[in-house]
């Protein structure tokens, strides 16, 4: 399984009730049906993602995350997981709260455009975007999201969800508790999120 999957399935309790947005091949929600009883399923809009879904007999569900959650009720699920498309999403602050409205807890997964090496390949390019001067937040613009985790942190501070758990990783997946300066060399990162208080 790949490496960012492993690092999911370790935040999942056996038996829980799993979404996950954007399941590609269902690779991660066949492992937790094998390994933990895990009554999952998956949303994705790639037809052959969803055949390829099928086959290994994970529940999927076509659907594009730009429309929403809405047809899905309050506390439908444990756990929703999203990985590694929060920045593709057209509206990532308001996926966020229907991925929360929906399930108990959600994980969301997305490479940190703050690390070092994205720093330079975009300061190369002439493109190296300063906070102070975008003209609205990295949720709320027209394409690609451009997040960091001090972003993503700020953001999650401002609805007022707890972090429960977050991973920072390197480039080979290697978890780095103790790692410093994050934001700058950390390459993804793993955030458990729980409820707001309302």
């Amino acid at each position: 399984m790949r490496p960012d999957l492993q690092i999911i399935a370790e935040l999942i309790k056996p038996g829980a009730r799993v979404l996950d947005l954007g399941c590609g091949t269902g690779e991660l929600l066949k492992r937790l049906a094998e390994r933990k009883g895990v009554n999952g399923y998956g949303i994705e809009n790639d037809p052959k993602q969803i055949s390829a879904c099928v086959r290994v007999g994970v529940n999927v569900l076509e659907h594009d995350l730009d429309d929403g959650l809405g047809r899905f009720p309050d506390s439908s699920f444990d756990m929703v997981v999203m990985t590694e498309a929060l920045q593709a999403v057209a509206e990532p602050s308001r996926l966020l709260d229907e991925m929360l409205r929906i399930g108990e807890q959600c994980v969301v997964t997305f490479p940190n455009f703050g690390h070092w090496r994205c720093r330079l390949q975009l300061a190369a390019f002439g493109r190296m975007p300063v906070a102070k001067h975008l003209p609205h937040a990295w949720h709320d613009t027209p394409n690609i999201h451009l997040c960091t985790f001090n972003d993503f942190e700020r953001l999650v501070a401002k609805k007022r969800l707890p972090i429960i758990e977050r991973y920072v990783v390197d480039d080979r997946y290697r978890v780095r508790p103790r790692m410093a300066l994050p934001n700058l060399f950390g390459s993804r990162a793993f955030y458990r999120l729980g409820r707001g208080v309302s």
